[in-house]
């Protein structure tokens, strides 16, 4: 009985607190149908790319009011982003196959890394020692590829002979990598070596129908991912089983982070309304969680 009660009570405060129901944050328009990112800086602020115009990127305040906060040079066109525990910003750039570091007070950018034969890097995940992963997709050929970027830069090819590699992901123990294939609908999981190099590549989880893009975890390893053309955010536990599944409001979301005061506010950009949509876990994100601990 007293089980019974406690569960009881548990489910009427999501309830009351709206648990998985997504709204706008921000106004449709306010950014091109390039958006993409986000990410959570320490500030609470929600960084996404291709805000107003392309080849920026946007700073947007919980409240919804957003701006440029940097424009990338040249051709320069910014996709994933992640915060190292020092607050520097690092942007896939995947126009001139780069991967930007951004320092956040004097919004100086630089190349941490260059990888001429890389298709692109799409999407980026960091590891506990901020060793980075980046997607890299071959859209014509349905094909793609994991690159390793280590704290000094220098880039490797992890894995290859893949579909189109896109979401991408680390565990909280940082021992495992996630990385969905867009157009195969696959979820693959590899082992992390001691040397950031991937082994005992196994399916994690294959869908029957519409493509994915970004996907983070949360503390307790549940990894949501965004399904691109359903117009939802899928919650899958650390053995695959699916927990939740949240209407986003718009068909085509792009990708996502955790954030707000506690960690438990999911940032989604959707790309169909060129809007930013939120709403409310149950866990605090990952990278969240990772600010706590940082200078």
């Amino acid at each position: 009985m007293l089980i019974a009660t406690v569960l009881l009570g548990s489910l009427l405060a999501q309830a009351d607190e709206g648990l998985f129901v997504a709204k706008p944050l921000t106004q449709p328009g306010q950014f091109t149908a390039g958006i993409e990112g986000p990410q959570c800086g320490k500030d609470g602020s929600i960084y996404a790319v291709n805000f107003a115009k392309d080849q920026t990127i946007g700073k947007i305040a919980p409240d919804g009011k957003g701006e440029v906060f940097v424009t990338l040079p040249g051709k320069s066109t910014g996709n994933g982003i992640v915060f190292d525990k020092q607050g520097r910003m690092y942007v896939a750039d995947y126009v001139e196959h780069n991967v930007l570091r951004i320092d956040m007070k004097t919004k100086k950018i630089e190349v941490f890394a260059h990888e001429d034969s890389m298709a692109q890097p799409n999407d980026l995940a960091i590891a506990p020692n901020e060793t980075l992963y980046a997607s890299d997709p071959a859209w014509p050929q349905n094909s793609g590829q994991i690159w390793k970027i280590d704290t000094a830069g220098k880039v490797t090819k992890v894995a290859d002979d893949m579909g189109t590699t896109n979401g991408i992901e680390v565990s909280p123990d940082g021992k495992l990598l996630y990385v969905n294939e867009s157009a195969q609908r696959n979820v693959w999981v590899f082992d992390i070596k001691d040397d950031g190099t991937l082994a005992n590549k196994r399916l994690f989880k294959e869908f029957p129908d519409h493509g994915f893009d970004g996907m983070r975890c949360d503390v307790a390893g549940n990894l949501y991912i965004t399904r691109y053309g359903k117009g939802t955010v899928v919650v899958l536990s650390p053995d695959a089983k699916e927990l939740h599944e949240i209407d986003v409001l718009g068909k085509q979301p792009s990708n996502l982070c955790f954030g707000g005061p506690d960690g438990r506010t999911v940032y989604v950009t959707e790309v169909e309304h060129t809007r930013l949509v939120q709403f409310r876990v149950d866990k605090p994100g990952l990278a969240w969680k990772r600010w706590q601990g940082a200078k």
